[in-house]
């Protein structure tokens, strides 16, 4: 069906509508499809952004916890939120498919909204206020209100592990990779993809997290369950228009077959000619519009997997086109973990960032600004870089590249993972001139606000935001990108994973450092009193850590390399078929 002439009416890339039939291009899919998907993912940013960008707020003020324990909730939290995609992207490539998982996972993301709009309302599920300098010699919160309260956060974690690493592959499925215009349409949605969710983004850093500090949280966390539930109308309302990608199997399974394989065989040399090897017919990837992948020498090892040895037990031989699937997403690994710590350094703008603006001057005339709305700044910041990106420097920087995308993905995040030297130095700077100005006004002991504004921590939101615009777009097309095309999901939830092993990274290291800097009598880098810390030197630690996770990563992308285009694999399919038959008619015509 995928590559048969006269099929160019209908998509190429295996899509099919909710009951299996082979879709119209014309009919489903393109942006129009795509408007439905980021409606949905506008307000479930803002909801998302709603609880976790004030949260660590919500646990000093209201449930009355420290420094350190609050910011390790948070970090804990989100990185079970970003973790749980992992079996998101099992299920929707093993069993349910994209859609039918993330419509269930919505209706457990909505009611994890729900129990925590009441768990923030209802007076007996919170203790009572407290305005005490130090907040842990209030009332601490009961076994009751914390399990309601952290209940209703982890079914709403659940609840987004089956919409995060499915909600933008579905938006991607909708363009085929096999048609010259989509595919271009393709390379920009990743970039206006973010730039459509943090519009939700922005409102909540700004609208929601006023009404929060200054209205009320029953309120603040209502809105944005409320625009989840109209999100989650309008995606199903676009269902006539999606192409849907059919479960493949289990992607875990399937690169465990060929790790086994490949280990029973370890003493099976292999041959000389990668021809040998065994794999399916062209046939059968044409009839199923999948394509094959031809042996590469990268994990060489693996290869012994497809050695024909006489069996035909599928844990003990494998077609090239699985063991090559399973050399892609072993490839990007080391990628991966290059990212850990740059999104440990995003974990700080949810946690110290907002701490540290509560001890300035959040005057602004009569309007007092809320700490978390300076997140705001982050994804104003992206917003403004990912456009002046796609608009004015990849045109620009194509002239000399040739490359459709300006720069590689990995270029564009290797300029990333630089910014994240430059942000840590500045907020290393910026923390050591606020702690000098606290000891010249005699602030330290007092913990009390100090006269400077809350515009000093400014530049670290901004360069984060530009940051962002580089490493975080990059990173969630590329692992989309270098994924075998029966991986797309799992490959999307590298990215979140990434972000999960960041968040528990933060918390070890905030722990860790808290412990070691406050043995021996010495005072601590973090207390609950700011002003008697040393966030400096801990920010100044994350400029190293930084630093050294640029030349781990420069090393790793030397030895990196990039996947074949689906298309041009299509197209080499589709050319040795011709020339099959051929050779087959001829055959017939020598015959007669």
């Amino acid at each position: 069906m995928a590559v048969e002439e006269g099929k160019d009416d209908y998509t190429q890339d295996g899509t099919v509508d909710l009951q299996g039939n082979p879709v119209l291009r014309s009919k489903r899919g393109g942006w129009t499809a795509c408007s439905f998907v980021v409606v949905y993912e506008v307000f479930e940013r803002m909801a998302y952004y709603g609880i976790s960008s004030n949260l660590v707020l919500y646990l000093t003020r209201k449930l009355h916890q420290g420094t350190v324990k609050s910011a390790n909730n948070v970090t804990n939290w989100v990185g079970t939120i970003w973790m749980t995609p992992i079996f998101g992207a099992y299920v929707a490539d093993a069993h349910l498919g994209r859609y039918w998982t993330f419509v269930i996972a919505s209706i457990i993301y909505i009611s994890g909204m729900t129990l925590l709009t009441l768990s923030v309302s209802v007076p007996g599920l919170k203790p009572p206020p407290c305005h005490l300098a130090n907040v842990e010699d209030c009332k601490k919160a009961s076994t009751l209100e914390l399990a309601v309260f952290f209940g209703a956060l982890y079914i709403l974690a659940v609840g987004t592990g089956g919409t995060k690493p499915n909600i933008s592959t579905i938006g991607a499925d909708q363009f085929d990779d096999f048609h010259p215009k989509e595919k271009a349409q393709k390379l920009s949605f990743f970039n206006w993809w973010m730039f459509s969710i943090f519009f939700g983004t922005l409102f909540a850093n700004t609208v929601l997290v006023y009404i929060q500090d200054n209205v009320g949280w029953t309120l603040g966390y209502g809105l944005p369950t409320i625009g989840l539930i109209i999100s989650v109308i309008i995606f199903v309302a676009g269902t006539p228009f999606y192409r849907h990608k059919v479960p493949a199997g289990s992607p875990f399974t399937r690169m465990a077959l060929v790790i086994v394989a490949a280990a029973r065989k370890w003493s099976v040399p292999l041959p000389s000619d990668p021809k040998e090897l065994y794999e399916h017919d062209l046939e059968e990837y044409a009839r199923n519009g999948k394509f094959k992948i031809d042996s590469t020498p990268s994990l060489r090892f693996l290869n012994k997997a497809a050695v024909k040895t006489g069996s035909t037990d599928p844990w003990m031989l494998c077609s090239v086109t699985q063991v090559e699937e399973t050399k892609q997403m072993l490839r990007m690994i080391p990628i991966l973990v290059a990212t850990f710590v740059p999104s440990t350094m995003i974990a700080q703008i949810n946690t110290l960032f907002i701490k540290q603006g509560t001890t300035l001057d959040r005057r602004m005339g009569h309007f007092h600004i809320p700490p978390a709305s300076l997140a705001a700044f982050v994804t104003i910041s992206m917003l403004i870089c990912v456009v002046l990106y796609d608009r004015f420097f990849v045109p620009f920087i194509q002239k000399w590249t040739k490359n459709p995308r300006g720069i590689t993905l990995l270029q564009r995040m290797g300029i990333g993972l630089v910014l994240h030297i430059i942000i840590m130095t500045v907020a290393s700077l910026t923390e050591r001139y606020r702690l000098r100005v606290a000891r010249e006004h005699g602030l330290v002991e007092n913990g009390g606000q100090l006269p400077l504004t809350i515009f000093i921590l400014l530049p670290q939101f901004v360069l984060m935001g530009t940051a962002d615009s580089f490493l975080e777009v990059a990173k969630l097309e590329f692992f989309y990108d270098q994924a075998p095309e029966s991986m797309k999901s799992l490959g999307t939830s590298y990215s979140s994973t990434s972000l999960g092993i960041g968040n528990f990274l933060s918390s070890f290291l905030l722990s860790t450092v808290s412990d070691i800097t406050q043995r021996h009598g010495h005072q601590g880098w973090i207390l609950n009193n700011l002003n008697k810390s040393h966030l400096d030197y801990y920010y100044a630690f994350f400029a190293v850590l930084n630093f050294l996770n640029f030349i781990f990563f420069v090393i790793v992308i030397k030895f990196y390399v990039y996947k074949a285009e689906v298309s041009d694999s299509m197209h080499v399919l589709t050319e040795e078929l011709k020339v099959m038959r051929l050779k087959a008619s001829n055959q017939d015509g020598l015959k007669e």
